[in-house]
């Protein structure tokens, strides 16, 4: 759905006028586009000890990328693709300063589209007060840093857990995504990531088809977000079968011959949802390595005219669903090849929602399931995560009152509503094995929306 406010502000007198009344000036984001490259500008790694460092360890690993990597932040007439702040090696809270001021003058010549991204430690592992204070102090520092971004910029971190080097496979494949154009809709978030199985690390990754030669299942595939991770799943490399419910046959034919992959005509909430859906992956396509729980409806109300039926059937839907369907594919012995299960949360379950209590409710249950789910799947060599939109442009939102929908679209740092396809580039990430160790998490794909965390 087009925006016309930004299309507007973007443009001559209207451009002049929005800066001078001091309205919202949303900048078109910075998305995927096949053979465009991964930044628009060269790179600046800071670290408060340049030398034999961390920050050295990264800077070599982007050069390896054969990107353009520079050290010092006073370098003139360059359009800074991105700036990166290798902060793992920092005890205490002092030492962050020259690392987040050297940024700050380099801010000016960040490009449109550009990226900051922040690299700490965990500092619930800290073994000092003063650790923690610094490394929780990277956490403020970063979010806030989001809010200052203009011009289509973002600024996210990546925080590693004890065992793992920032220069190994399981923190730089966060890094490449929150640096590309795929995480466009990412803002003010982070990325935890520790060491994953050693024999999965080891095998290699093709960044153009990330998902080549892996089966993926997405619920709620006919239309929407559901459509859009879909189709993108597919771009990278993956056969996928789209399942929805029969209601929806028509327009769930249609996306899997777009994408040549297949469709099942399901109702998730069936008992027997779980077997149905491996069965099919095994006997089209061979097997099955990813599961989308994307499928999710609303029945709002506020909860004293709620009925029985409208909070039931979003939980069934919603959750109850989800928890059936990996029970089962745990249990089966078919799903052991570094298997991937991505969950479609949102921002309601985070902030809550007035009238949606039974949504909200639903909401923060999947990403308590993921939570909770993590160590289960790591059994079996692979990962869950979650991924809670924000406001995103859609069929559904489409159709709010305008007013209604143009102040939600506004109300996160970004100041625009996200895509569908932003969704689908979270969960094809997630799906991929550049995010073998992230394990149990939720990512926001909000903009940095003002509610909650």
């Amino acid at each position: 759905m087009s925006d016309t406010y930004m299309n507007v502000v973007n443009s001559g007198f209207a451009q002049t006028l929005a800066k001078k009344l001091g309205l919202p000036q949303p900048a078109p984001l910075r998305r995927f586009r096949k053979d465009a490259a991964l930044l628009p500008g060269p790179v600046l790694v800071l670290g408060p000890d340049p030398h034999g460092s961390d920050s050295d360890k990264v800077a070599a690993t982007l050069l390896s990328w054969d990107l353009d990597v520079h050290r010092d932040p006073t370098t003139s007439g360059i359009r800074w693709g991105a700036i990166i702040l290798v902060l793992t090696q920092v005890e205490n809270p002092g030492e962050l300063a020259a690392s987040a001021l050297g940024a700050g003058s380099a801010l000016r010549a960040l490009a449109r589209g550009g990226r900051v991204v922040t690299m700490t430690r965990a500092h619930g592992e800290a073994l000092t007060p003063s650790a923690a204070a610094a490394r929780a102090a990277v956490d403020g520092f970063t979010r806030s840093l989001a809010k200052e971004m203009r011009g289509g910029a973002t600024a996210n971190g990546i925080v590693l857990h004890d065992g793992l080097t920032p220069d190994a496979g399981e923190a730089m494949g966060p890094l490449r995504f929150l640096l590309s154009a795929k995480s466009s809709y990412v803002d003010g978030q982070f990325l935890h990531a520790g060491p994953a199985d050693q024999g999965e690390a080891a095998a290699p990754i093709d960044e153009d088809q990330p998902l080549a030669g892996r089966v993926a299942v997405v619920t709620g595939g006919a239309r929407g977000i559901g459509a859009a991770i879909a189709k993108t799943l597919a771009r990278d490399g993956a056969r996928v079968v789209v399942v929805d419910v029969p209601a929806a046959g028509e327009a769930l034919s249609r996306v899997a011959n777009a994408i040549h992959g297949t469709a099942l005509q399901l109702d998730i909430t069936a008992d027997d949802a779980g077997a149905r859906i491996l069965e099919h992956a095994l006997a089209r396509h061979g097997g099955l390595h990813i599961v989308v729980h994307n499928a999710g409806i609303t029945r709002d109300k506020l909860l004293a005219n709620m009925s029985e039926a409208q909070w039931s059937s979003v939980m069934a839907v919603n959750v109850e669903a989800q928890l059936r369907i990996n029970d089962f594919l745990f249990g089966s012995g078919a799903f052991t090849d570094e298997p991937r299960i991505v969950a479609l949360a949102s921002t309601s379950g985070i902030a809550g929602n007035r009238g949606q209590t039974n949504y909200g409710a639903s909401k923060a249950a999947v990403m308590g399931l993921v939570a909770a789910s993590a160590p289960l799947i790591a059994e079996l060599g692979g990962t869950i995560n979650a991924v809670a939109p924000g406001f995103i442009d859609t069929d559904m939102t489409s159709r709010m009152p305008f007013a209604t929908r143009e102040v939600a679209r506004r109300l996160n740092s970004l100041q625009q509503a996200g895509q569908p396809v932003d969704v689908a580039e979270a969960v094809a990430f997630f799906a991929s094995r550049d995010a073998r160790g992230i394990n149990g998490t939720t990512l926001r794909v909000c903009g940095q929306a003002m509610v909650g965390a």
